[in-house]
């Protein structure tokens, strides 16, 4: 693969080799999810409030806390940007519900709260946790 000769990939390329993605906490920041529809990914996008989302990308009210499994079932990886500590566990029993990746960056010195990879992105790191056997 020729992105390996780089030390980092972007956020946006990393994501973009899954097909399915459930973007956990969208809010107001929509432009990762809009960039990802652009190349073709599927990306539904979750909030536990009502959200405005780009053409492209489906969204649900869901809360990772207390998920609708469906909401997951088909997703590839799930992921989300800014993620606070107390959601890295819920979120990471949603994808080893849906036998998904789970893919997030934190806000400043947060700590994951689960085993993960780190990878560097031009953001900073972004954590991977991969959906293991119980």
């Amino acid at each position: 693969m020729a992105h390996s000769r780089r030390n980092s990939e972007t956020l946006l390329e990393t994501l973009a080799e899954y097909d399915r993605l459930v973007e956990i906490g969208i809010g107001r920041r929509t432009d990762v999810a809009a960039a990802l529809a652009e190349r073709g990914v599927a990306v539904t996008a979750t909030d536990v409030h009502d959200r405005p989302v780009p053409d492209g990308v489906r969204f649900v009210r869901d809360d990772v806390v207390d998920p609708d499994p469906a909401v997951y079932a088909a997703a590839d990886a799930i992921y989300a940007l800014n993620l606070p500590p107390e959601l890295h566990r819920p979120a990471l029993e949603a994808a080893r519900e849906a036998d998904a990746a789970l893919l997030f960056t934190t806000l400043g010195g947060d700590q994951p709260a689960i085993p993960v990879e780190r990878r560097t992105v031009e953001t900073g790191t972004l954590y991977v946790a991969r959906a293991m056997d119980r």
